[in-house]
């Protein structure tokens, strides 16, 4: 099918267009050492992505494939793609106030001693680099053994010389937690669905839609291998930051695909590179804002 007139004028002023910015380019090279050191560094790094961007996309596959190894493997060991906390799997949290700076590592000795067989997860709570309190997980199912749970006060109360004043308790039963999963799962499932729905939605077609949505679920799939790979037990607000992942995936994924197919000033490339830094400096300061607020806080939720 032949161009039409006024295709063919525009395409005569693109290329015109991008003719002149090429002269600009070169008067100014030669007029400005400096100007030239800058663009001879930046295509380097825009030659090496322009060039190899489709053999770079093996990175994301590469990890993606690593990460269902990982996961693969976490439940061969455990019977479950991640880790379940006491919120989703049942069992005893307790959160210890104690009197005076405890030694972690004493206490979790003292207390796999205490309790052999039993699955426990102990940690220190920080402010600033001073303890505030330590929260111990352990699978003591109160439907089960009601005894196991006395014995844990006991042994808490003798150990920092403390009353039930002093610290938290709080029991889940196994069929309680295993509720609570059942829906979590099924909360990110109906969220993931929808976000999918409104991509294609918005966008009308299959490969820019197909793209934000394999990447946001490549963020989640890695990002629980690597919590597999690290030990985390998941709790009900580890599955809250889950689903605030898919939000935050998609919407730096929707702004790229955006200002590249929906905007038209500049060249593809220069609109790739825009909402890369966009994506990127938003990242990073949610990358400070969350780190600052794990240093100063002891909430267990922002740990999660």
């Amino acid at each position: 099918m032949s161009k039409t007139r006024r295709e063919r004028r525009v395409e005569k002023f693109k290329n015109k267009r991008d003719s002149l910015r090429a002269e600009l380019d070169k008067l100014e090279i030669k007029s400005n050492p400096e100007v030239s050191n800058k663009k001879q560094k930046r295509n380097v790094f825009q030659k090496i992505y322009e060039d190899h961007y489709k053999k770079l996309l093996f990175i994301p596959i590469i990890l993606l494939v690593l990460s269902f190894v990982i996961i693969g493997v976490n439940i061969v060991q455990t019977g479950d793609f991640i880790n379940r906390g006491v919120s989703l799997k049942g069992g005893l949290d307790l959160t210890i106030l104690p009197p005076e700076h405890t030694s972690i590592v004493d206490f979790e000795t003292s207390l796999r001693s205490e309790f052999p067989g039993v699955d426990l997860t102990v940690r220190e709570l920080t402010e600033l680099g001073v303890q505030k309190e330590i929260s111990v997980e352990a699978d003591l199912d109160p439907d089960v053994n009601p005894d196991g749970i006395i014995h844990m006060r006991e042994f808490v109360e003798g150990y920092f010389g403390i009353t039930d004043e002093s610290y938290i308790l709080n029991e889940t039963g196994s069929s309680l937690g295993e509720g609570f999963f059942r829906q979590t799962m099924v909360a990110v499932l109906i969220a993931f669905l929808l976000m999918a729905i409104v991509v294609f939605a918005y966008f009308r077609t299959v490969v820019p839609s197909s793209a934000v949505v394999l990447a946001a679920f490549s963020d989640i799939v890695i990002t629980i291998a690597i919590l597999d790979l690290w030990g985390v037990k998941i709790g009900t607000a580890g599955i809250a930051a889950l689903l605030m992942l898919i939000g935050y995936s998609v919407d730096t994924d929707i702004l790229l695909s955006t200002r590249v197919l929906k905007q038209k000033q500049g060249s593809v490339m220069s609109r790739v590179y825009s909402a890369m830094k966009t994506g990127l400096t938003m990242n990073l300061t949610t990358i400070i804002a969350v780190t600052i607020g794990l240093i100063v806080t002891s909430s267990e939720v922002i740990f999660q």
